[in-house]
C-alpha cells in the first residue's frame, strides 16, 4: 500500500529519502531493488532482516506486501530508533523492530520466516545455521557480502546447510553525478547477493 511520501506501487525509494545517521550502512536503491527481487515476496510473507541498518528494505517491503509481517533485528538502539523513525515517515505499520544480537535472539523472534534478508552481522556462518533452523520448508534467504572474507563464508555455508538453486548476483552500478561544472559517472561498492531456497 503506497505511503503519502512514496505514492507508487514499485520499490526504488531514493537513498535521500530516508533519515540516515552517519556511519550507518544503507543498502542503495539499485542493490536493494536486486536484493527484493531475488526474495521473491508473496502478499503474505513473514521477513526477518538480520541487520537492518537504516531500514530501506523493511520499509520496501512493508509497502509492497501490506499483509505481510517483516521483523527488524538490529542490535543498536540508536539504530533501531532510526529504523522505526523511517517506517512512520513512510506509514509503514507492519515492520517490527527488534533490538537484540543475533543470533542469540533468533530463539525469541516469532512467527517463523518464509523470507529472511541478512545484510550484516559479524559471525555470518553462527547467523546462517541458526537461522536455517527457523525458516520455513520452500523459505528463501537472501545475504548481501562485501568483501572476499564474508563471500567465502557464506558460500560454505550455503554448502554446509544444503542451500538449494543457489544464486549469485554481483551489482556493477554507476551512478550520473554533478562534480563542478561536469557530469560524471560515480560506481557505488560493488556487493555480492547470495540467495537460495530451503527444500526439505
Amino acid at each position: 500500500m503506497p505511503s503519502q511520501l512514496w505514492p507508487y506501487i514499485t520499490p526504488g525509494i531514493p537513498d535521500d529519502m530516508f533519515e540516515r545517521l552517519p556511519g550507518i550502512p544503507l543498502s542503495k536503491r539499485e542493490v536493494r531493488l536486486l536484493l527484493i527481487s531475488q526474495l521473491r515476496l508473496e502478499p503474505d510473507s513473514v521477513l526477518w532482516d538480520i541487520g537492518a541498518g537504516t531500514g530501506t528494505i523493511p520499509v520496501e517491503v512493508g509497502l509492497l506486501c501490506p499483509q505481510g509481517r517483516i521483523i527488524a533485528v538490529e542490535r543498536d538502539e540508536e539504530v533501531a530508533s532510526l529504523i522505526r523513525r523511517n517506517c512512520e515517515q513512510f506509514q509503514v505499520g507492519n515492520v517490527e523492530v527488534m533490538e537484540a544480537s543475533a543470533p542469540e535472539c533468533l530463539k525469541d523472534l516469532s512467527p517463523p520466516p518464509s523470507r529472511v534478508c541478512i545484510e550484516g552481522g559479524r559471525p555470518i556462518k553462527d547467523i546462517l545455521k541458526e537461522v536455517w533452523r527457523y525458516l520455513l520448508p520452500a523459505g528463501r534467504i537472501v545475504v548481501t557480502a562485501s568483501s572476499l572474507e564474508s563471500l567465502y563464508a557464506i558460500s560454505e555455508s550455503f554448502a554446509a546447510l544444503q542451500v538449494r538453486n543457489i544464486e549469485v548476483v554481483q551489482s556493477a552500478v554507476n551512478r550520473l553525478e554533478v562534480r563542478g561544472n561536469n557530469q560524471t559517472f560515480a560506481a557505488l561498492d560493488p556487493i555480492f547477493i547470495l540467495s537460495g531456497e530451503k527444500l526439505d
